[in-house]
């Protein structure tokens, strides 16, 4: 299938299967409701399956509420909430019109949402003052982290929520990406302990995300199953504090979709440095940054053009893509240095295969070195289908095409 695809859509592309996605899904059924953080991967295909699986969804910015919209979910319910640190002024106005509900991650959001939408939904996204994550970079608790509220702030909050008039809907805390779940269970005692400094009734607490990525099945099933019966234990007790029903939420993103994409790109160079070798590939950083951004790891293998995997003696290899940068390689650890990886030596004209993909790929691409944006393909049981076409060139150009061109009557003084 690989090589079919390549020579229909040219490479580099995405390769989704949706099977893992609902595999992933079901393995979080013990949760009341799940949300999908589209961040991790927005394609409207793809949301739209996740939406007849029963899962609801959040959205980070005006754009991502505009993509659960194209992709049927209903604004003004519980399907959909806007997640966020700040308000700018064209979402805030966006949620208001649609009221959507908003999980707060600061004070002012509240403060602005008060001011034009009294008995609008919200959420607060606590800070429980610490974090964890796969790099310091996803790492979203603690004193350096810029999300949520800061916890010992909760006991000022209640005052301020009534005065308001909001409807308060639940408490939320996450804490990083790919985080252990030693680190997660910790979340569950601080829940509670924000619910006590709270001091006001919730219908609902989110355990947010961060769940690690499935390598091995039967040990992630079990770390879930455990991970539910918490969530359950910290319900009971805030339940049996305020006597009403409370829900709990799951906000997975790379959990559901890592696994399910890989990256398929094709050799074009083979260059032998010294006793090593770098393999070059037609998909750079402006694809997967994430090697780049956060030294992070995605197994690698080469398929040839009958699509049979590539064998034979291993070499020192690293892989890097075609941009002019030094640092585009997908093979360097979390300090930025080079690895070379113990892998069969392919020819020009093989395919480079780079799995769990799935999640933070295609939605953090760019235009870097103004390389157009790359397909998406989804495999669903049988079909087979484009869920994104390739970007042309005059797409990429048109937004600064001498066409478009006006004065905007500003001085530059002013």
């Amino acid at each position: 299938m690989i090589t079919a695809l390549a020579v229909k859509l040219g490479t580099p592309f995405w390769l989704y299967d949706v099977s893992i996605i609902k595999r992933q899904i079901q393995r979080l059924r013990g949760f009341d409701i799940i949300r999908y953080a589209q961040k991790a991967n927005g394609n409207i295909s793809l949301l739209r399956i996740i939406r007849r699986s029963g899962v609801k969804i959040d959205a980070v910015s005006d754009g991502e509420i505009a993509r659960a919209l194209a992709a049927g979910y209903r604004a003004g319910g519980n399907d959909l909430v806007f997640v966020s640190d700040v308000f700018d002024r064209t979402t805030l106005e966006r949620v208001v019109d649609l009221c959507i509900p908003v999980n707060c991650g600061s004070i002012d959001m509240i403060d602005q949402l008060a001011k034009l939408s009294p008995g609008h939904k919200i959420w607060l996204r606590i800070n429980p003052g610490f974090g964890h994550g796969h790099s310091k970079k996803t790492n979203t608790g603690g004193p350096l982290s810029k999300h949520g509220i800061w916890h010992d702030q909760l006991s000022e909050l209640g005052p301020k929520i009534k005065a308001t008039e909001l409807n308060l809907v639940g408490l939320h805390m996450h804490i990083g990406s790919d985080v252990e779940y030693k680190h997660l269970g910790k979340v569950c005692d601080a829940m509670i302990e924000s619910y006590m400094k709270l001091g006001m009734q919730v219908r609902a607490i989110s355990a947010g995300g961060g769940l690690s990525v499935p390598y091995q099945n039967d040990y992630q099933n079990a770390a879930i199953n455990h991970y539910v019966q918490q969530w359950n234990a910290a319900r009971l007790k805030i339940q049996e504090s305020q006597m009403i029903p409370v829900q709990i939420e799951i906000e997975p993103g790379r959990f559901l979709v890592a696994a399910a994409g890989c990256l398929i790109a094709e050799v074009r160079a083979v260059k032998k440095v010294a006793e090593r070798y770098f393999v070059i590939v037609d998909a750079g950083f402006n694809d997967l940054v994430r090697p780049v951004m956060y030294g992070s790891h995605h197994h690698i293998c080469f398929i040839d053009s009958a699509s049979k995997l590539v064998t034979g003696a291993s070499h020192q290899v690293a892989v890097a893509g075609p941009l002019c940068e030094a640092g585009d390689v997908f093979t360097q650890n979390k300090n930025g240095t080079i690895e070379f990886e113990a892998l069969p030596l392919p020819k020009v004209g093989d395919f480079c295969v780079f799995a769990d993909a799935g999640a933070y790929g295609s939605t953090m691409s760019s235009n870097y070195n103004s390389r157009t944006l790359i397909p998406e393909v989804i495999i669903d049981g049988s079909d087979v289908h484009l869920a994104r076409r390739r970007q042309t060139i005059k797409e990429m150009l048109c937004l600064e095409n001498d066409n478009h061109r006006y004065f905007l009557n500003i001085h530059k003084d002013s």
